[in-house]
């Protein structure tokens, strides 16, 4: 059974609280799924999440408006990524991809957060590109105005829920200024003319995920999310409240590793004794139950900051992020050695998460550029 005693940490409230049990329980009944089909289980994923409820809190409810609680957000991400890492993804993706409507959105394009929080729509969020992943103010993309419309034109990769979405937002280059001071948002729906998927990227720890082509895409004036010229600032914005919930995943993946691990100590014997009574087998448990306390207190703290109100997190949710990431892959390839062979074993669950974890140290903001991030927070830059 996993450490539950941080949830009475005064991050939280009981609302917290209850949420995290009825999340348990329901994790324990439905998950893992199975990931042979990998498109098909995401599918499954959101609408079984949508169905238990447990997607409303990734957007704005368009009746009552209350801003986004990042609390839950890294409560149910942790939760989830500690039993399947692919609910997990379903989940934080429906976050990610609505984020710019829930924060600029007009009320016509917020209709869509009543089908992505019911499960009944899939959300994704278009930035990177082939020239410009960490670098997003160098964007090629496009969006060229045309009476009552603008045409996007060039490709955007690495797109998660890439051929499985039914929207997109994507951001593209209106020329407003230059650098990020020219780029804006937009909501693409998936059949719109000329938008393609390229292609389908294989990764280690299998997600959708594509190569999207922009061939003269039209979309409305009203399509445009916020203002011209908005997008890095919404981009931002948006990264701002779900880069902690990485953290959480990562938390999510280390504390599973942690509780396997002990599981594993106590079970095995070695030398005529349980591994547990070794004492490099004590220390490796001591130095991953301290990361995962530590991981956790950065996490909580800069979703606590965020729900009481802070305008920006820039530096709590980049130190909530490079440290639970980069610290989770520690934790998890220590799991791998106190479980030998079966820990590169596939279909392992310690296999199985050290797959997971590698990514969340690249995608939104590798942690390279948090420590840059971090740095020009703490030097008083920008």
């Amino acid at each position: 059974m996993p450490d539950r005693t941080f949830l009475t940490w005064p991050f939280f409230d009981d609302r917290h609280r209850e949420w995290a049990d009825r999340l348990e329980a329901w994790c324990q009944e439905n998950l893992p799924v199975a990931h042979h089909d990998v498109d098909a289980a995401c599918r499954e994923l959101v609408a079984r999440l949508g169905r238990g409820g447990w997607l409303m809190p990734t957007a704005l409810d368009p009746a009552d408006p209350k801003p986004l609680d990042v609390r839950t957000l890294c409560l149910t991400r942790e939760t989830l990524a500690r039993h399947d890492g692919l609910a997990d993804f379903a989940f934080a993706m429906q976050g990610l991809g609505t984020g710019a409507i829930s924060l600029y959105g007009t009320s016509e394009q917020r209709q869509w957060l009543q089908r992505t929080r019911k499960g009944e729509a899939i959300a994704a969020f278009a930035l990177s590109e082939p020239r410009s992943g960490s670098d997003v103010a160098n964007m090629d993309m496009a969006a060229t105005r045309d009476g009552d419309s603008y045409v996007l034109t060039g490709e955007k990769t690495w797109i998660s829920n890439g051929g499985i979405a039914d929207f997109y937002i994507v951001f593209a280059r209106t020329g407003e200024a230059p650098g990020a001071r020219g780029i804006s948002a937009f909501l693409v729906p998936a059949d719109a003319k000329g938008l393609a998927v390229a292609e389908r990227l294989e990764v280690i720890a299998p997600h959708p995920l594509a190569r999207l082509s922009f061939d003269e895409v039209p979309v409305p004036v009203s399509a445009m999310i916020g203002k011209p010229g908005e997008g890095f600032k919404i981009a931002m914005s948006v990264l701002d409240v779900f880069r902690s919930t990485v953290g959480a995943a990562a938390l999510g993946f280390a504390r599973r590793a942690l509780d396997e691990s002990v599981k594993r100590a106590a079970e095995r014997r070695l030398f005529g004794a349980p591994m547990a009574e070794l004492q490099m087998v004590q220390g490796h448990i001591a130095e991953m139950a301290l990361d995962v306390d530590a991981m956790a207190l950065l996490v909580y703290r800069a979703a606590w900051t965020k729900d009481m109100g802070a305008p920006r997190v820039t530096r709590e949710a980049a130190m909530a992020k490079l440290f639970a990431t980069d610290r989770a892959q520690e934790v998890i390839d220590r799991a791998v050695q106190l479980h030998g062979g079966d820990g590169v074993r596939r279909g392992h669950i310690i296999e199985s998460l050290y797959r997971e974890i590698r990514a969340l140290r690249i995608y939104e903001g590798a942690s390279d550029v948090q420590k840059v991030v971090i740095a020009r927070q703490v030097m008083g830059g920008s």
